[in-house]
């Protein structure tokens, strides 16, 4: 199976310092701060990373398991909102929001919703995260 490779470098001290993130297929690559990751400063941060990646695990396990149940999702957007918090003397990943909206023709409200815990526990990312709450809202729409 595939290895994914990514990396980060940081220069500095960690509230004066800057880093820059890349992966290596080379469709990403940009910078981060103390300010990026725990105020409002521009640039990115492994939270927004790690939501995006969790976002697009999902959507795709989403669409795989309504498939394999017989029936053809048209669109599943997901949005996933990583909350970093202070806890004790650091920070930790509390939860994760992931809020989905799909259109799926044919579907009841009760299977889409079952279909939808499914893939939260089974997407790869879901579960390299198992040590963090991952809430769901999932609507059907369309």
């Amino acid at each position: 199976m595939a290895v994914r490779t990514s990396e980060a470098e940081w220069q500095g001290g960690l509230t004066d310092g800057k880093g820059v993130m890349k992966l290596g297929s080379g469709a990403f690559h940009g910078a981060y701060s103390f300010s990026s990751r725990f105020e409002q400063g521009t640039g990115t941060n492994p939270e927004e990373l790690i939501g995006a990646a969790h976002a697009g695990c999902f959507s795709m396990a989403f669409a795989n398991i309504l498939s394999k149940a017989g029936f053809k999702p048209q669109r599943v957007r997901t949005v996933a909102k990583v909350h970093l918090e202070k806890v004790g003397e650091g920070f930790k990943i509390t939860h994760i929001d992931l809020s989905t909206e799909a259109v799926v023709p044919g579907i009841d409200k009760n299977a889409f919703l079952q279909n939808a815990e499914k893939a939260k526990t089974g997407c790869p990312v879901s579960q390299a995260l198992g040590a963090v709450e991952i809430r769901l809202d999932a609507k059907l729409a369309g």
